[in-house]
């Protein structure tokens, strides 16, 4: 309701707009064929199938199975089928095309190999570190300290939504008149993410007892009645830190890509992967006394919150990074397939996120929690010695582009 705010941007391209772009574009040609069209399809339907059969095989105990006529291990040869034939057919155009729009694309995808490393370590929050924060943290907070998670707490919901909401205000003044319903439908949903949080506060301080509220007003807003005085900091609340520092460390972090100190982007990946690595660390060192097959300890929040601070801080080093070279490198007419590319590298990336949660048990029971956190540090710290070594290779491949 409001697309033509922004004018001509992100329209479908016409005649004349494709003219001007080819006009401009002198690099070779390389047309997708049939052949190569349908490699493409196939691979689409694979990864759709997989997507949907995987979770539905385990779920059923494998009565749901698409792939049943491949044998005991048939989403796994089904996704891996998809990803050999895009990956070849991703390295056969690579040759097809000029000399310097290849090199510049393969380091596009190097980046991107990198990225799965990144993903897969850190999309640990909503599984391994959201378990270790539930069932191993000490998440009860007494007297002073109840306050401060209060206050702190309040201060990290209100502040970022009255801001926002200033300035989607200032927006409704310019806007208003030519957007009328779009306006109204923002507003509506501002107005119940307002309500979201005041009852979240209110939950809060009426379980720490700072708040009293009769059994009618508990009744109406579905708030479990409480008879003893309790702050207990929720598993999933570490997860909102991440937003947080991103807030607070990004103008720092922008700085310095301004600055004569801006590194370079193997050195950018490697610095990332390096606080990937540094975050792991504090949670493997604080799961050091938990031994193996424990179900329950009583470990200290700083742990979490150290974790939640170097990952944003990787995050910051390695996201707007490589998405900014995909933009960088790739060819105005190629860079929606290459952001498919990046995207499938993060989708993989994702997975193999949920992999390494899926074993977290096993691997307690056996090894101990803190081995697990120990296994990805060492990923971490490997993947950003090969960024770094691997850069004056790189540097050539992008031909000047910083």
């Amino acid at each position: 309701m409001s697309q033509n705010i922004f004018g001509d941007i992100g329209l479908k391209p016409n005649k004349e707009s494709v003219a001007k772009s080819t006009a401009a574009d002198t690099d070779k040609r390389n047309p997708f064929t049939p052949v190569q069209l349908g490699v493409i399809a196939l691979t689409c339907l694979l990864g759709l199938l997989w997507i949907l059969n995987d979770p539905a095989t385990k779920i059923s105990g494998g009565k749901v199975n698409v792939f049943a006529f491949l044998g005991e291990n048939g989403n796994s040869i089904a996704i891996l089928t998809a990803l050999i034939l895009f990956v070849g057919l991703l390295l056969y155009r690579f040759t097809q095309y000029s000399e310097i729009t290849k090199e510049k694309l393969m380091a596009v995808t190097f980046f991107a190999f990198l990225s799965v490393a990144f993903w897969a370590i850190f999309e640990q929050s909503p599984n391994s570190l959201t378990i270790f924060a539930n069932d191993y943290t000490n998440r009860i907070l007494e007297g002073n300290w109840s306050v401060v998670f209060l206050v702190v707490n309040s201060l990290i919901t209100i502040l970022p939504l009255a801001i926002i909401t200033w300035v989607l205000y200032l927006l409704f003044k310019q806007t208003f008149k030519n957007y009328a319903v779009a306006n109204v439908i923002l507003s509506a949903s501002f107005v119940i993410v307002w309500a979201i949080a005041i009852w979240m506060l209110a939950k809060d301080y009426y379980t720490a007892g700072y708040l009293s509220l009769s059994d009618s007003t508990l009744e109406l807003l579905k708030i479990e009645k409480v008879t003893k005085p309790l702050t207990e900091v929720p598993a999933t609340w570490f997860s909102t830190l991440n937003s947080l520092f991103i807030i607070s460390l990004a103008p720092l972090f922008s700085k310095w890509w301004e600055s004569k100190y801006n590194p370079s982007a193997n050195y950018k990946y490697g610095i990332g992967m390096g606080l990937l690595a540094l975050g792991m660390a504090c949670v493997a060192f604080g799961a050091n006394g938990i031994l193996p097959g424990a179900k329950t300890a009583s470990v200290s929040m700083i742990w979490l919150i150290l974790v939640y601070l170097f990952h944003t801080m990787a995050e910051l080093c390695i996201s707007p990074v490589g998405l900014s070279y995909v933009s960088k490198l790739v060819p105005a007419r190629m860079i929606a397939f290459m952001f498919g590319v990046w995207y499938l590298a993060v989708a993989i990336g994702m997975k193999g996120a949920g992999m390494f949660g899926e074993n977290i048990d096993k691997i307690a029971d056996e090894h101990g929690l803190s081995y697990f956190f120990w296994m990805l540090t060492i990923i971490s710290i490997s993947v950003a010695l090969f960024s770094v070594l691997m850069t004056p290779i790189i540097k050539k491949l992008m031909h000047g582009v910083r």
